[in-house]
């Protein structure tokens, strides 16, 4: 149920998980309820193979053929789109989500063409996929490594800068949901976090932006605040040990079970 703070989201996982008709009623649903939609797409090579082989498209053409692509679907990955699919997720609005570090964990073969989308002014935001794929959920980890594995894979040093990385981060992921974060303003969610600039990986600071993404991990962090509550004050979270020893027991308890 949507509260102030959760919006539920549908998430059909991808189009080879997922069948068609299941795909056209989350579509349906989406429209009535005015959820997001979340799928993987374009992942790997295999997936636009087999998907070509049976459809006779590629997957972004497959589903806006059923008519599911639109603003409220958030892409994961896209590293093997090719320029008609980057022109058609421009056109319909559709949000992609880089996760760079799971692309290379997984080894999709492929960087997503960051410059290519950027220039067809797709909306795009960072992601760090989930633990299982990562295994770090460090978001200025995540600047790093998308601002590098752009620049390798475009052989180009210019690509994906820190100011743009920092803002895929920041005002990209927020709009790519739909919240009014990411940038500090009137009316908009207090969603801060308070680094401290005393860190030695932040020292000397002739770059603030470029010392963010390419020297700083999360223990920078000293506070953070969400819509406006303090979470964390002096690196400290109310009630840590507890939260800690509490989800340890369930992964234990899922381990189990395996």
């Amino acid at each position: 149920m949507k509260t102030d703070r959760i919006t539920p989201v549908l998430g059909p996982h991808a189009i080879y998980t997922v069948s068609k008709d299941s795909l056209l009623r989350i579509r349906e649903l989406a429209d009535k309820t005015g959820s997001l939609i979340h799928i993987h797409l374009s992942e790997t090579k295999r997936e636009v193979d087999d998907c070509l082989t049976e459809t006779g498209a590629r997957p972004a053409k497959y589903l806006d053929g059923l008519g599911f692509l639109a603003k409220d679907v958030i892409a994961a990955h896209g590293c093997w789109l090719d320029p008609s699919e980057i022109e058609l997720l421009a056109r319909t609005g559709t949000r992609v989500a880089h996760c760079p570090i799971s692309n290379m964990k997984l080894s999709t073969g492929q960087a997503m063409p960051y410059a290519a989308m950027k220039e067809a002014a797709v909306v795009m935001g960072l992601g760090t996929d989930g633990a299982a794929s990562n295994n770090n959920l460090d978001m200025f980890e995540t600047m790093k490594v998308a601002a590098l594995l752009q620049k390798f894979a475009h052989r180009d040093p210019t690509v994906l800068p820190s100011l743009e990385a920092f803002q895929l981060a920041t005002f990209g992921g927020a709009r790519a949901l739909g919240i009014d974060a990411g940038l500090i303003g009137v009316d908009r969610l207090a969603d801060l976090i308070l680094v401290d600039p005393r860190r030695p990986e932040l020292t000397p600071r002739h770059n603030d932006i470029s010392n963010w993404v390419y020297s700083a991990h999360g223990n920078v962090v000293d506070t953070m605040i969400c819509d406006g509550v303090v979470l964390m004050r002096g690196r400290r979270v109310r009630g840590e040990a507890e939260i800690l020893e509490k989800a340890a027991g369930v992964a234990r308890d899922l381990v189990s079970r395996v």
